[in-house]
């Protein structure tokens, strides 16, 4: 099994040091840094297989480094933020996070967010299908989306929830469980990070995200996906 590695980036030294420790006891290669310039040089020249990435950061926060990284990159992007307001969490989450912690937190559970992650966007399709939604196309076995023949770019989290609505078109998904079946795990207060993701695929898969065609919402309940066909 190929040993995975993560980027650890936080202006406490001592929370980088604890949490070192304990991705080091799970095997991972470990990449630190304390700064946002730093992160995103180490980013780019060590190509972890994912980030584990502060918000509030000297020299460049971790807003600006998921933006600039989501430019050219789908590595995953769990962020850490001592911030309560919910806003801030999901506009991390529209630029291209695929989880976040709120401080303070278990070391263990930052471990166990980073695994189902990594499990999700590293797993194997059996069946290689593509389905087709309009000028829409998902391809699961070269793990691309295109629009109108373009390439479409999404995060990991993104690509896995598109990939169970489009599975199933018509069948009705709470929040809930499109937490449980794309994420594999169960968070409370994960309901509004699945608002955002949707919100963030609207934007990238629709004509008219406020008019959306194919991401159906079905109030009081969860979301949808119409018009899909399996390949």
């Amino acid at each position: 099994m190929t040993q995975r590695s993560v980027l650890i980036v936080d202006d406490d030294v001592k929370l980088v040091e604890l949490l070192q420790l304990y991705f080091q006891k799970d095997g991972f290669i470990v990449y630190t840094a304390n700064d946002g310039l730093t992160a995103l040089k180490t980013a780019r020249d060590k190509q972890p297989d994912i980030l584990v990435l502060d918000l509030m950061l000297p020299g460049m926060d971790g807003w600006d480094i998921c933006r600039t990284l989501r430019r050219d990159s789908e590595v995953p992007i769990l962020m850490l933020t001592a911030r309560d307001e919910e806003s801030d969490r999901l506009i991390g989450l529209e630029i291209g996070a695929d989880d976040y912690v709120t401080k303070p937190f278990s070391p263990k559970e930052v471990v166990a967010r980073v695994k189902a992650i990594l499990r999700r966007t590293k797993g194997t399709t059996a069946k290689p299908v593509q389905f087709r939604m309009g000028d829409v196309t998902i391809d699961l076995e070269q793990y691309q989306i295109t629009k109108g023949g373009q390439p479409v770019e999404l995060t990991p989290t993104e690509f896995k929830i598109l990939e169970l609505l489009a599975a199933n078109p018509g069948r009705v998904f709470s929040r809930l469980q499109i937490v449980e079946q794309s994420q594999g795990y169960s968070f409370e207060g994960y309901e509004r990070t699945i608002d955002a993701h949707v919100k963030n695929l609207r934007r990238k898969v629709e004509d008219n995200p406020k008019e959306p065609v194919y991401i159906q919402t079905v109030y009081g309940v969860g979301y949808r996906m119409a018009g899909s066909q399996n390949e």
